[in-house]
C-alpha cells in the first residue's frame, strides 16, 4: 500500500463518533445535527426534472471534458456573478464536486523531484482535504494560523522563507471553513505578490461563496480580485460547487476554473483518473447554473435563520455573525470535546469540536476551545438547539 496513507488522521466525524461512544442521549430529546456542512433546504424541482428527462444519458460514457453546454453555463455564471470572461474551452472543467477535484488537483500538480520536500500550505483550521491531498502527493502540510485576535487572517509569517521556497501549492478557503472569514483584495494582494516571489500555485476553494447576508457585496473570489489588481490567471485556479449553493450535494457538480496551462495538464490527468460526470448530472447542472432565484431564495433562508437565531447563540457562546457561509465559529467557556461530548449526553445537540479541523502548529492549536455550529437544519430545530445550549450552558 501507498506508506503516505500512515500518515492521514482520522476525519473529523470519526473522531466525533470516537468521542461520544458509550453515551446514549436522553430519550424525549428529538437529534438536532449541527455538526456537518450538509444543506438541508429543499433541493429545487427543477434541477430534479432537470435530472429525470435527462435519465436517457446513462447509455453514453461521459467526456471528461463536460458537455459544451455546461462548460457555457459556467462561463455564463462567472461572468454575470464575477465579471470575468472566461474561454469555456480552456479556462473551465467540470468536477464531481469540490471536495474531489481539490484533492486530485494535488496529486497532479505536486512535484516531488525538485530537490526538496515538497510543502502545501493552508489555513488553520481547515478542510481535511488539504492535509490529506498534500501527503498523499508526497508533500508535507504547512499552516498558515488563523486567530480571532487577528480577525482570522492568514498568519503569512508562520512559515520561514525557506519554507516559502518549498511550497509547490496554497490553498485558500474564502469563505472560510469554519470561521465565515472572506478574503478581502488586500488579502489577495498579499496572496498574490508571495505567489510571485515564491512560484507557487493557489487553489481557491470558494464553495460557500454564494452563501451570505448582503446581496449589495457578495464575497470577492480568487479570480475577480487578479482581474481587479490588473493580474492574469497564471497559477490561479478556483474551486466552486453546487452542493451549497443549489442544495443537490448529492449530484457532486462542481467547476474548476482558470489558469489554462495547469487545467490543460488536470485535464490530462482526470482522463486517465476517470471521473467524468454523468449525463443527466450535467445536464441538470447547466439548468442549475443557470438559475439564479432559486439561488436567492436560499440566501433568504439562511439570511433569515442568522437574524434570528445568532444573537439567541451568542447569548450563551462567544461568537459573531461570520462575514458568509453558514457555520457560527464558537468559543466554548470548557474544552470543546468535553463541551461537544456533554452537551450530546445531556441535550442530544451535536457540534464539531474546533480541535478536530485545526492542526498544532506554531504552538497552539487554533480550533481548541472553539465549537463548529452549522445552521442548515430548519429555523424550528436550530431555534431549539440554541435554547438546549442556552440550557446547558446556565447550568455548568
Amino acid at each position: 500500500m501507498n506508506p503516505h496513507l500512515s500518515q492521514l488522521q482520522a476525519y473529523p466525524f470519526e473522531r466525533l463518533r470516537q468521542l461520544f461512544a458509550g453515551v446514549t442521549p436522553p430519550p424525549g430529546r428529538p437529534e438536532v445535527k449541527l455538526s456537518i456542512g450538509e444543506p438541508q433546504h429543499a433541493t429545487p424541482a427543477f434541477i430534479q426534472q432537470a435530472l429525470r428527462d435527462n435519465l436517457g444519458g446513462l447509455a453514453n460514457y461521459p467526456v471528461t471534458l463536460g458537455i459544451p453546454a455546461l462548460r457555457q453555463a459556467i462561463a455564463g455564471w462567472a461572468k454575470q456573478r464575477y465579471d470575468l470572461d472566461l474561454n469555456p474551452e480552456t479556462e473551465i472543467l467540470p468536477v464531481n464536486g469540490s471536495r474531489e477535484a481539490l484533492f486530485s488537483f494535488a496529486q497532479a500538480l505536486i512535484d516531488p523531484t525538485r530537490g526538496s520536500v515538497p510543502l502545501v500550505a493552508s489555513p488553520n483550521p481547515f478542510y481535511q482535504i488539504y492535509e490529506g491531498a498534500a501527503y498523499l502527493a508526497g508533500a508535507e502540510p504547512r499552516f498558515l494560523n488563523t486567530l480571532p485576535e487577528n480577525d482570522f487572517a492568514l498568519d503569512f509569517e508562520c512559515l520561514s522563507p525557506e519554507e516559502w521556497s518549498q511550497v509547490q501549492l496554497l490553498f485558500v478557503c474564502s469563505p472560510g471553513n469554519p470561521t465565515g472569514k472572506v478574503l478581502g483584495l488586500t488579502d489577495w494582494k498579499a496572496i498574490f505578490e508571495l505567489a510571485d516571489r515564491y512560484g507557487f500555485v493557489i487553489a481557491s476553494d470558494e464553495c460557500y461563496s454564494e452563501i451570505y447576508f448582503d446581496e449589495a457585496h457578495p464575497p470577492l473570489g480568487g479570480l475577480q480580485a487578479a482581474k481587479l489588481l490588473g493580474r492574469g490567471h497564471e497559477r490561479l485556479v478556483m474551486f466552486s460547487s453546487l452542493s451549497k449553493r443549489s442544495n443537490v450535494p448529492g449530484m457532486r457538480s462542481g467547476f474548476v476554473a482558470g489558469d489554462p496551462t495547469l487545467l490543460k495538464q488536470f485535464l490530462l490527468y482526470r482522463t486517465y483518473h476517470g471521473c467524468a460526470m454523468p449525463p443527466p448530472v450535467q445536464a441538470a447542472s447547466v439548468a442549475a447554473w443557470n438559475d439564479e432565484s432559486h439561488v436567492l431564495e436560499n440566501r433568504a433562508l439562511y439570511r433569515e435563520k442568522f437574524a434570528v437565531l445568532a444573537p439567541r447563540f451568542a447569548s450563551a457562546l462567544a461568537t459573531g455573525m461570520p462575514d458568509a457561509s453558514f457555520y457560527l465559529w464558537a468559543r466554548t467557556p470548557i474544552s470543546d470535546t468535553e463541551f461537544a461530548r456533554r452537551l450530546y449526553a445531556a441535550y442530544n445537540v451535536i457540534v464539531l469540536p474546533g480541535s478536530f479541523l485545526a492542526r498544532a502548529a506554531h504552538g497552539t492549536n487554533p480550533g481548541a476551545d472553539f465549537v463548529r455550529i452549522a445552521l442548515v437544519a430548519s429555523l424550528a430545530e436550530c431555534g431549539e438547539a440554541a435554547d438546549r445550549i442556552n440550557e446547558f450552558i446556565n447550568q455548568l
